[in-house]
């Protein structure tokens, strides 16, 4: 709706609560029942196409269509933005920060880390399993602006009504302007890239032997394991100022 509203000059998404996005379900009864409830392939029952297509709906054309609408679009993450999380706040076009937030990338569905973070970067921290901070994120230039908790949410809304501000007047340039970046990165290879990490993804899961970890160890993102090995990297971020400052 707010894409359709000629009033709307941008879009700021956010997480209720104490997080901007805990990622994908990490196993509960409740989503099976959202699955089933929204018609959704659960592919034990249903079979691989299905759920094959489903998870292409779900996972790359949301995304996608956040992608690509035209007016801007600002994530503004606080707490834990992990896998899932990840995914969304990489669809937008900007994104603020607290800075205690803490971000795990892994290899998802709409795997674009490589392109948010640069392929060097997205090897080590995804070989290693681990939290980024914020000040990461920011260094490696997925996240545009760091702020104290406290500010985060004033900050991100003046920067909004500024850029609405513009829209509005000039909606046709600020458009334009989105659409020739994307497209930069669309003939860099960033659709080719997701659509092909995709079908890897799908090979992957459809092929995994051997049940996930459970929830109690963090479910599909294995937050236990990235939680330690954050905490043993911790010294180097430090030394390298890559940490929130007391």
């Amino acid at each position: 709706m707010a894409a359709r509203d000629p009033q709307c000059g941008a879009i700021v998404l956010s997480g209720l609560g104490r997080a901007f996005s805990a990622g994908h379900d990490i196993g509960t009864e409740e989503d099976r029942e959202y699955k089933q409830q929204q018609g959704y392939a659960v592919r034990a029952e249903q079979g691989l196409t299905p759920w094959f297509e489903d998870m292409r709906k779900v996972y790359i054309d949301f995304c996608l269509a956040w992608r690509n609408l035209p007016k801007p679009t600002i994530a503004m993450v606080h707490g834990y933005c992990i896998f899932g999380g990840w995914m969304v706040a990489a669809s937008m076009d900007i994104i603020f920060a607290a800075e205690d937030a803490q971000f795990l990338p892994g290899f998802v569905e709409y795997f674009s880390v490589p392109f948010d973070i640069g392929p060097r970067r997205a090897k080590e921290i995804l070989f290693e399993h681990r939290f980024m901070t914020a000040q990461e994120a920011l260094s490696y230039g997925f996240v545009n602006r760091t702020f104290d908790p406290e500010t985060l949410e004033k900050e991100t809304l003046a920067y909004a009504d500024r850029v609405a501000e513009n829209y509005l007047d000039v909606p046709y340039w600020v458009s334009l302007c989105k659409f020739s970046i994307n497209h930069m990165e669309e003939t860099m290879g960033l659709n080719a890239e997701v659509e092909s990490s995709f079908n890897n993804f799908c090979l992957m899961t459809a092929t995994r032997t051997g049940a996930t970890a459970p929830p109690s160890q963090g479910g599909f993102a294995r937050t236990n394991v990235a939680k330690k090995n954050y905490q043993l990297s911790l010294p180097w971020l430090k030394k390298a100022g890559l940490t929130k400052k007391d």
